[in-house]
């Protein structure tokens, strides 16, 4: 093959990885948004009132469960804050977030779990921003209580910095994600948004606007939470 034809194909071949790794993300979001629409439609679910005084939303789609001598699990999905320095505004663009951890969050028996987490207030958020979170450790996590209205009434519940639910084979519940990790997913950002862009300018800078593939997800949590409600 002659130099100029090899070099054509090889940008023809990026262009078409570009591209394709671009459809990978905009699939995240799509489940991530089909998932929040499925759990918020559950009558005996996240209590709204708990969702209203949430600084931000994680959702992490389709969790696989692997086992390469020891347990362990999988996840890829996508984290959407409320913009403003007060988490007051409307919901902004998503950060893409990967959840990881030893045999998390198949209590409820499934090989593949979503998980749905509320981060309420500013110090989760902050925590969330670094590179790799250790929840339980660098960020106080409990399992998220059900129901039409929070019994949030607990040491563990008012002290909590982020709330876990999980969904496995049509059953609901809180769940412990103590001993997981988090952490944001920086080559997943760069995809979906077309250039290096932290979680951190995503979220508490604004540098970047809502992805048309990140619109449904967030409109959705827009139209069931329009307004932060916490003190």
């Amino acid at each position: 093959m002659q130099p100029k034809k090899y070099l054509t194909a090889i940008l023809v071949l990026a262009c078409i990885f570009a591209v394709l790794s671009a459809s990978d993300e905009t699939d995240r979001l799509e489940k991530c948004e089909r998932v929040v629409d499925e759990v918020l439609g559950i009558p005996e679910g996240i209590p709204q009132d708990l969702l209203d005084k949430a600084e931000c939303v994680a959702v992490i789609p389709g969790v696989k469960k692997f086992a390469l001598g020891f347990g362990g699990s999988y996840g890829k999905g996508a984290m959407v804050c409320r913009s403003g320095k007060r988490y007051d505004g409307s919901w902004g663009a998503p950060a893409m977030m990967r959840l990881e951890g030893g045999s998390i969050g198949f209590q409820l028996g499934g090989s593949s779990t979503d998980f749905l987490l509320l981060i309420m207030n500013e110090s989760g958020v902050e925590s969330l921003l670094t590179s790799k979170v250790k929840l339980g450790a660098d960020a106080k996590a409990a399992a998220g209580p059900k129901g039409r209205s929070a019994e949030a009434s607990t040491d563990v519940l008012m002290s909590a910095e982020i709330l876990s639910y999980s969904r496995s084979k049509g059953l609901f519940a809180g769940v412990s994600l103590e001993g997981s990790t988090l952490r944001q997913d920086n080559g997943a950002n760069k995809k979906i948004y077309g250039r290096e862009v932290s979680a951190k300018e995503i979220i508490l800078e604004g540098k970047v606007g809502v992805p048309p593939a990140g619109k449904g997800l967030v409109n959705l949590l827009q139209k069931h939470s329009p307004a932060n409600k916490s003190d």
